[in-house]
């Protein structure tokens, strides 16, 4: 066979598997993209020293797990003393039953004696006048009693109120000291670390980032025509590069579409390259350890 017949069916085995490749290639997914998760920046909600902070780069956190502290000192003696002064205005609070109960029994004693001298006059043993006297005392002692009564009763209002001030401040001391211990606010991977022990921080300075790992989500890219294919809640199949020449396959679901259109990433390869506009979609994917932030994938519409 001569040379050239060789380099010719050479050249043309050769475009074939290239084609091949290439039709292969559009087929084998539907559209790419790469992994994110739910990142969150945990800051300070105190101002103070930080005393002790365990959000170690790579460290799994779980969701309320304490993983810090900020110098407390001042926030504490405030509250103890917004406890002592507490303690005093409470002391202040009158007691109306006990201190009236010397009138009362005065007023009980001539109820009694009216009685008895009622039942006198009904027997002509007591005259009208000591019966007049009698009710006359009552009524002085009753509006005696109303005005020492109506008297502790503001007293005792001013007591509350003055109590349930000092409470609502307790209450926010409260709220402030538990601020200063820094917790997570999800389960996940601590990402970055932003402070150290020792540093001073404010309130709003940032002091780590975590982030859900446990549940993934591919961010893609489909066209127009793909957008009529899929919708919210459906499965799909995701594959991702195993580092050995292979792929690992997980199940996602397509947890949101955007109802706006982009032009294409240009990081992006969709199966239809010739579109200038596409609608971004995530893909939730539970994380078996292995996905990354930032690690690419692709999406098979089942």
């Amino acid at each position: 066979m001569k040379p050239s017949r060789i380099i010719f069916l050479a050249i043309v085995t050769l475009t074939a598997i290239a084609l091949s490749s290439c039709g292969a290639g559009e087929t084998a997914f539907d559209a790419t993209g790469s992994f994110e998760a739910t990142e969150i920046i945990v800051s300070s909600q105190a101002n103070g020293l930080i005393l002790e902070l365990n959000a170690e780069e790579g460290r799994q956190l779980q969701e309320g797990e304490l993983v810090g502290l900020i110098d407390s000192t001042q926030l504490h003696l405030q509250k103890l003393s917004l406890l002592s002064s507490a303690i005093g205005v409470k002391a202040q609070q009158p007691n109306i039953r006990k201190q009236t109960a010397a009138i009362q029994e005065q007023i009980n004693t001539l109820e009694r004696e009216r009685e008895r001298v009622e039942r006198l006059i009904e027997s002509n043993a007591a005259n009208q006048k000591q019966l007049d006297d009698i009710v006359a005392q009552l009524e002085v002692l009753r509006s005696e009693l109303d005005a020492h009564q109506t008297v502790l009763r503001q007293s005792s209002a001013q007591v509350t109120a003055q109590s349930s001030t000092l409470e609502i401040q307790i209450a926010q001391l409260e709220d402030q000291l538990e601020k200063t211990k820094v917790r997570a606010p999800i389960t996940g991977t601590v990402l970055n670390k932003y402070a150290e022990a020792g540093e001073l921080a404010a309130m709003g300075t940032p002091l780590f980032k975590i982030a859900d790992t446990e549940r993934m989500f591919l961010r893609a890219y489909v066209t127009n025509d793909q957008l009529a294919k899929v919708k919210l809640g459906d499965t799909v199949t995701v594959r991702v590069d195993d580092g050995e020449g292979g792929a690992r396959t997980y199940s996602g679901r397509i947890s949101w579409i955007s109802d706006k259109s982009e032009f294409t990433p240009k990081t992006i390869q969709t199966k239809n390259e010739r579109a200038n506009l596409v609608y971004a979609m995530k893909v939730s994917v539970p994380n078996d350890g292995y996905l990354k932030i930032g690690m690419y994938g692709e999406v098979k519409f089942d």
